[in-house]
């Protein structure tokens, strides 16, 4: 909640004094109306006084008092007419006063059980703006601890996004050395079948040889027995012994 500016605070209490100013207004217009009445009637009795006291300055007037048949003058009795119609008008004045001065009265208290409810609003709003300055204390609290947890966790994955980095360079690097790796023992798979195939090739030749020089001997062999007959007991002689030679010789 938004704490008003020193404008709108100085126009409210403005706007109060001039309201508490307002209630006795009625009553300061009567006592004004009232002292200007007043002061036309000191004239207008200040004037009645110099015609009282001509006419007692000329005896012969016709607004003498009379002896003989006592008879008020004139004058005079216009004068109290006077003074009853101004204590009469004063009366209603009086009166139309106490009237107004009940009224106002009657608005100051309703103004000021006004003022009273203004003053339990603004104690209100005053606990409720504290309140409020309170939770949005905490709200930014939050905020803050939000904000250091989301700087953590961009730290973090900053950190998580470098070593995935690191890792995948190091896997690079590994697929690198397995594919070198790969071809080297493809190359030394070769070699060794290669070699295995000469040796494979060099013992079919041996064993072609063996085949054949025992093929050879045994074709000899029969040559020198055709050509020599044996003993009686079946043995040869040890000149037509013939050596049964192997592939090592």
């Amino acid at each position: 909640m938004a704490e008003p500016s020193w404008q709108e605070v100085l126009r409210v209490r403005l706007a109060e004094r001039n309201e508490r100013e307002a209630v006795f207004a009625g009553i300061i217009e009567q006592y004004r109306r009232l002292a200007q009445q007043t002061k036309l009637l000191k004239e207008r009795n200040a004037s009645l006084l110099r015609a009282v006291n001509t006419v007692k300055g000329n005896p012969n007037a016709s607004t003498v008092l009379l002896a003989s048949t006592g008879e008020e003058n004139p004058v005079q009795a216009a004068y109290i007419s006077s003074l009853e119609s101004q204590i009469s008008s004063l009366r209603d004045e009086l009166a139309t006063v106490y009237k107004t001065q009940s009224q106002n009265s009657q608005r100051l208290l309703s103004m000021n059980e006004t003022l009273r409810e203004k003053e339990e609003l603004i104690r209100i709003e005053a606990e409720s703006h504290r309140r409020a300055k309170e939770e949005l204390a905490v709200v930014k609290k939050k905020v803050d601890q939000h904000n250091e947890l989301m700087a953590e966790k961009d730290r973090t994955v900053q950190i998580l996004h470098d070593e995935i980095s690191t890792l995948q360079l190091e896997l690079g690097q590994i697929e690198e050395r397995n594919q070198t790796l790969s071809r080297d023992n493809a190359k030394l798979l070769q070699r060794w079948l290669d070699a295995k195939q000469a040796e494979a090739n060099r013992m079919n030749e041996a064993n072609q040889f063996y085949e054949e020089m025992r093929t050879r001997s045994g074709n000899a062999e029969r040559l020198h027995n055709s050509q020599h007959p044996t003993k009686k007991d079946g043995v040869s002689s040890p000149k037509g012994r013939t050596a049964d030679l192997t592939p090592n010789g």
